[in-house]
This record gives structure tokens, C-alpha cells and sequence, in this order.
């Protein structure tokens, strides 16, 4: 799937930087929520240019997002690459991912359904929003999983929600009960892929490699982190600063069977979550066509491979 589309009115050719700095930046992503808009419109037979537009439209949000917060987290490398406000300047990611964001509402705008054009912008602003948010925690270790599941649910959850339900507001199907249960849906998994994430970061689960406690170093508690020191007295988390490896941290929080047994929990409270999902799953049936319902049998799989990061 091409989801940057050369087309002049997206990328114009008199802008040679930002079009090295695009094809940088579209390389090397895994495109996974595009193709979670390609899963869901093939099986609701959402019309294949409809399908392209908001492939397109999720992955320029998605990039833009990266653009900023690479350059707001001060983050050095972006899929193993030098990050694009270290190769290109500051100026240029922020306006890069400016324009991401321009074209997506002007692409919106010519599908004609001002429905999805607000709630993109609804999306757009809660990630911005939980940008500001996040980074207004950064070296408080007093943080509990509440405080940053209000983070994930609006950085992270949001776009997932998008991708669940953009298809059928796209052909204009809007029946409450549906988009409740795909926004209940969709936050599960934002938060399911956010907390396997954050586990990558203590080398859990890593089979891609991931840098090591890059949180922690730079000054930021994430879910698994705040699980994990929940009972330790606040004052005492600020040593957490200074840990090195994974070592380091499972001996500031007890040791190796301390670690492994907040894992444990962590690993079941993550499992009631997955069940919930299923059970929102399960009544979205009652909405779908019958030549719909595979669309539940290509979700349910999902919660393996964002959680628990089985290929």
C-alpha cells in the first residue's frame, strides 16, 4: 500500500526538502494503522478510493505526530534513523508536520463528509492535547497507571479509534450503539499497544530490539514503570533517575522476583483488558451485516499482537 501518494497537491515537487524529509520519514514504519483501516474496510466494502483517503489520512496524522514529539522528547533516533529535527533542524520537522496536518483536512475536505472532517480534527486536537499532558509529567515519579492511562487514551487510543470507525462514518453509517462499541473497541486496544509498548522499553517481550529503559533515562514514569513502584513511598522513586539497566531498576524495586512478579500482574491486569475487548467485540454484532461479521474474527486476533507481541 502507498501511503504517501506523489501527487503535486500533496507533495509539490518545488519543495525538494520536504519531500527528502517525507521520503525519509514514510520508510521503515510498520504502516500497522493503515492497515487496520484496510482490514476493517474490506470487510465493510468501503469503496477503494474512500479506503486509499483515510490509509493516507491516518498515517500523515500518525507521522506528523512522530515529527513532534521526536522534537518535543528531544529523541535522537526515529526507526533507527537520525530524527528528522536533528537531520533537517528543528524548523523544518515542526513545519513538516504542520503540513502533514494541512493536507490531511484538505483531503478530507473534497470527500464531502463534514462528519469525518470534524472528527479528524477531533483526533488531531486530542493528540495535541495529550502532548502537552504527557509532557507536563516528565520527571515526576510520583506518577499512578490512572494519570497516564489519561495520556495514552489520548495520544495513543485515539488513533485507534479513528481507524474503527472513520470507515463506516465514511459511508455515512452512524448509528450510536455501533460507535460506542467501536470506540470502547478502540480505546482497549490504544491502551493494550501503549502498556506492550512501554514493557519494550524493560526489554520485555522485545523481539524488535527496542533501546532500553529510553523512559525512564529521560526523565518519564510509563505504565509499566508506575505499576511497578505503586507501592514504593513517592519520595523514594526519585532514585528510579538514576538506574542504568533493567538490573538496576529490579533491584530498586526489590529485586529479580519482585520484578517478575509485578510482570505477572501487570501481564494479568492486561488480560482482564483483553477480555473486555472481546465482550465489546461480541456486541458489535448486532450491528453488523452478515456478510460483515468477519470483520469481529480479524479483530479478536489483534490484542496478540499488540499486547502480547506475538507475530
Amino acid at each position: 500500500m502507498n501511503l504517501k501518494i506523489y501527487d503535486p497537491k500533496d507533495f509539490p515537487a518545488y519543495l525538494p526538502k520536504l519531500n527528502t524529509l517525507y521520503d525519509d520519514l514514510f520508510s521503515g514504519g510498520k504502516g500497522f494503522r493503515a492497515k487496520l483501516i484496510k482490514m476493517v474496510g474490506d470487510q465493510i466494502a468501503l469503496d477503494p478510493k474512500s479506503e486509499h483517503l483515510l490509509a493516507q489520512t491516518i498515517e500523515f496524522i500518525h507521522n506528523a505526530s512522530l515529527l513532534h514529539d521526536d522534537l518535543v522528547d528531544r529523541s535522537n533516533l526515529r526507526r533507527g534513523k537520525t530524527a528528522a529535527w536533528l537531520r533537517f533542524t528543528p524548523e523544518y520537522a515542526v513545519l513538516a508536520g504542520d503540513y502533514l496536518l494541512a493536507r490531511v483536512m484538505v483531503n478530507l475536505s473534497g470527500h464531502g463528509n463534514i462528519r469525518l472532517v470534524q472528527y479528524t480534527a477531533e483526533i488531531i486536537s486530542d493528540l495535541l492535547e495529550g502532548e502537552w499532558l504527557q509532557d507536563s509529567l516528565v520527571g515526576d515519579f510520583g506518577l499512578d497507571l490512572s494519570q497516564l492511562d489519561r495520556v495514552h487514551n489520548l495520544k495513543t487510543a485515539s488513533l485507534f479509534k479513528w481507524c474503527l470507525r472513520a470507515p463506516f462514518i465514511a459511508q455515512e453509517r452512524y448509528e450510536p450503539g455501533l460507535h460506542t462499541g467501536l470506540e470502547e473497541a478502540g480505546t482497549l486496544l490504544g491502551q493494550l499497544f501503549q502498556r506492550g509498548d512501554d514493557l519494550l522499553d524493560f526489554d520485555v517481550r522485545n523481539n524488535e530490539g527496542k533501546a532500553v529503559l529510553g523512559d525512564l533515562k529521560s526523565g518519564y514514569m510509563n505504565s509499566f514503570a508506575a505499576f511497578a513502584t505503586s507501592e514504593m513511598p513517592a519520595e523514594k522513586r526519585a532514585v528510579l533517575k538514576e538506574c542504568k539497566t533493567v538490573a538496576d531498576f529490579a533491584l530498586a524495586i526489590g529485586g529479580p522476583d519482585k520484578f517478575a512478579a509485578k510482570l505477572a500482574e501487570f501481564d494479568q491486569k492486561n488480560e482482564f483488558l483483553i477480555q473486555l475487548y472481546q465482550h465489546h467485540l461480541k456486541n458489535l454484532k448486532s450491528y453488523l451485516k452478515p456478510e460483515e461479521m468477519k470483520l469481529i474474527d480479524k479483530l479478536l486476533p489483534l490484542t496478540e499482537l499488540l499486547y502480547w507481541r506475538r507475530v
